[in-house]
């Protein structure tokens, strides 16, 4: 049975959907089969990040409604084999019913090693539906104080046991400068620590190239941050990257 991730923070700006799309593609890059579900209903972003713009023809409404089984809306993608993307619709229709989206997640469960579902930022609708179904969920904050406040209050919201942290566009000369550490933002999150992502200017240019960033850029930067939290959720002690 698959394992179902909730990517979620507690505003926007943290960079949780480039987070889904990297450590996903690492994911499938390791052999394993991964769905990816954009839960941000009108302002999906996941296929960018991904470099599936326009690959996926259904969304998860199609499959919440009985127009399309999940076999055929969640489309693969064109060059990372073993990884899917089951997208958002681009209006909102009505609230998704949520036992439908438990029946969806149940099914993907039996296909896919891992279901990671991007929740729009904050503790609305979508995230609490996003929620429901999973088995554990990755927190993604950056390190300045607000955005550690806001994650505080997801926190409060989820109603699961295991709960990490990644700190995300983290910039070291501005950690020193504010005389602050990973360790601060643990303290202020209440959380464990799954992983430390240096602030990376190649994600968005390979966002915007149509390319994940895996295959854009190997063995550095944010590429292996990603890679790093792969493996530590496949349950690999890999040593948290140190950023200087």
């Amino acid at each position: 049975m698959g394992t179902v991730i909730v990517v979620t923070s507690g505003k926007g700006g943290t960079g949780k959907t480039s987070l889904t799309a990297g450590v996903a593609s690492c994911l499938a890059a390791l052999g394993r089969r991964v769905l990816c579900i954009d839960m941000d209903v009108g302002l999906r972003n996941l296929d960018i990040a991904l470099g599936m713009t326009d690959c996926a023809l259904m969304d998860f409404t199609d499959v919440l409604s009985g127009r399309c089984p999940l076999e055929r809306a969640a489309a693969p993608h064109p060059e990372l084999v073993g990884l899917w993307l089951l997208t958002a619709p681009v209006r909102p229709d009505g609230a998704p019913d949520a036992a439908a989206m438990a029946d969806l997640v149940s099914r993907a469960r039996e296909r896919y090693d891992y279901i990671l579902m991007d929740s729009p930022a904050g503790v609305g609708g979508g995230f609490r539906l996003a929620a429901g179904s999973a088995d554990r969920a990755i927190v993604v904050s950056t390190s300045d104080a607000s955005s550690l406040r806001d994650a505080q209050r997801a926190v409060a919201e989820l109603p699961l046991e295991q709960i990490q942290l990644v700190v995300n566009r983290v910039q070291p000369r501005l950690l020193r400068r504010l005389r602050a550490t990973i360790d601060d933002a643990m303290d202020a999150a209440g959380l464990p620590l799954l992983g430390v992502v240096p602030e990376d200017e190649r994600v968005m240019l390979a966002a915007n190239r149509g390319v994940p960033l895996i295959l854009d850029c190997r063995g550095k930067g944010a590429a292996l941050a990603y890679l790093n939290i792969a493996k530590r959720l496949e349950g690999l002690r890999v040593p948290v990257m140190r950023l200087r």
